[in-house]
């Protein structure tokens, strides 16, 4: 079979069917209103996600309180958004009524940004200071969560993707660094009971609507001692003891799907979206999926991730042809060997949304390949709207305008 075949195969997850094999990233992009809505800049980028034709597209971390978050215009889901969030969903499902919709509900914790809001903390981590939580503020916290799962459902979309990677606050309360003694710390049994209350909290909110898809994005590996997938609470080895009985006891409680990832926002980026020059971190991720897909049940899918350093056949990656290393070979490998069911784009989303419907349509050569410059994420750490900064004018004059002020990122850091 053909890489076109294999990945234009629809898919089934829970009671829902995907057209193919493309799943959109959640990627944060720092472009609501004052409070959190949708704005014509973020409705533009989803409007393409779904012309492009993304089977399976997750809104990016949309945040489940004001108090606590990372990024100063980011999306939040309350009481207040409603309205906004169901306006926002309809106009979407009507360019593409195919498209499943899910929405990455977060808590930012000790990543929390201090200079408009609260960062909170389960454990105090070197180099991140921030105010320790109580065992009343996460009980708060999972209604929280269990209130924007129902928003969620009411607003149209069609399930939600519970955040448990890259330093985040579920992350965080996962992690054998997490020897607090407290309800959710110190042992495996602890740490991981929140997860299970979490989504047994959701799947209540939800009247455990099977039609209502429910998985999570997990850091299979934080890439710190510590860290979720280590031996212990400094440990640097990694162990997936863990992260392997995560997953199957939330498959348990009603997982469909699961998005591979690993790394953390504020110590181990290169392991979450590598940059040009080590392309090569993406054959991790492989593996991590290849892991999961071994112990899950075969109707549970698996998003692979890191598939934007594939390129086309121009990427730098040696001792491969480059045919057979191109995103599309590699995906549609990927996905004929059991190793994943579908492929994760995040940075190309941005370059080119349309990649699947050029696909479909045989225009692959006109594909638009990010290539790992890593400007859209200098964007998002400078609080601005993100966007591809190659090939997409606006964010381009945006970043020229913000180096002219700021100057280059390096320069905040010496």
């Amino acid at each position: 079979m053909g890489y076109k075949e294999t990945l234009l195969q629809p898919l089934k997850i829970g009671n829902r069917v995907v057209q193919n094999r493309f799943f959109a990233q959640p990627m944060e992009c720092v472009d609501s209103d004052e409070e959190g809505n949708p704005t014509d800049l973020t409705f533009k980028r989803y409007e393409n996600l779904f012309k492009g034709h993304f089977s399976l597209i997750d809104l990016e971390a949309i945040t489940i309180t004001n108090e606590s978050r990372a990024r100063k215009t980011q999306l939040e889901i309350m009481p207040r958004n409603e309205k906004a969030l169901t306006k926002f969903v309809k106009s979407l499902k009507e360019i593409n009524p195919e498209a499943q919709f899910v929405f990455q509900l977060t808590h930012s914790g000790e990543i929390s940004e201090p200079e408009f809001s609260r960062r909170v903390t389960v454990k105090p981590v070197y180099g991140l200071e921030g105010d320790l939580l109580t065992e009343e503020e996460v009980e708060k916290i999972i209604d929280q969560f269990a209130l924007a799962a129902k928003i969620t459902q009411n607003v149209g979309a069609d399930g939600v993707d519970m955040k448990f990677c890259h330093g985040y606050l579920g992350n965080q309360i996962l992690r054998p660094y997490n020897d607090r003694k407290w309800k959710y710390g110190g042992e495996w049994k602890n740490r991981v009971q929140f997860a299970y209350d979490l989504y047994e909290r959701i799947q209540k909110a939800t009247n455990y609507d099977k039609n209502f898809l429910i998985g999570s994005k997990i850091s299979m590996w934080e890439a710190f001692p510590g860290g979720f997938g280590s031996a212990g609470p400094d440990s640097p080895l990694m162990d997936m003891t863990e992260p392997i009985d995560l997953i199957k006891g939330l498959e348990e409680r009603g997982a469909q799907y699961f998005v591979e990832s690993l790394g953390n926002v504020h110590c181990s980026m290169e392991f979450m979206e590598a940059g040009k020059e080590d392309p090569y971190l993406s054959y991790l991720h492989i593996y991590f999926s290849k892991l999961m897909k071994d112990v899950l049940k075969p109707e549970t899918v698996v998003v692979g991730s890191h598939f934007s350093s594939f390129r086309g056949t121009t990427n730098k990656l040696l001792s491969i042809e480059p045919e057979k290393s191109s995103m599309f070979a590699m995906g549609a490998r990927c996905i004929d060997d059991g190793l994943m069911d579908m492929i994760g784009l995040g940075r190309q989303s941005f370059a080119d949304p349309l990649t699947p419907l050029k696909l479909e349509e045989g225009r692959e050569q006109e594909v638009k390949y990010c290539n790992q410059c890593m400007n859209c994420e200098e964007l998002m750490i400078r609080q601005m709207p993100v966007g591809c900064v190659t090939f997409n004018k606006y964010y381009t004059d945006l970043f020229v305008e913000v180096r002219k002020k700021m100057g280059k990122l390096a320069e905040l850091h010496t």
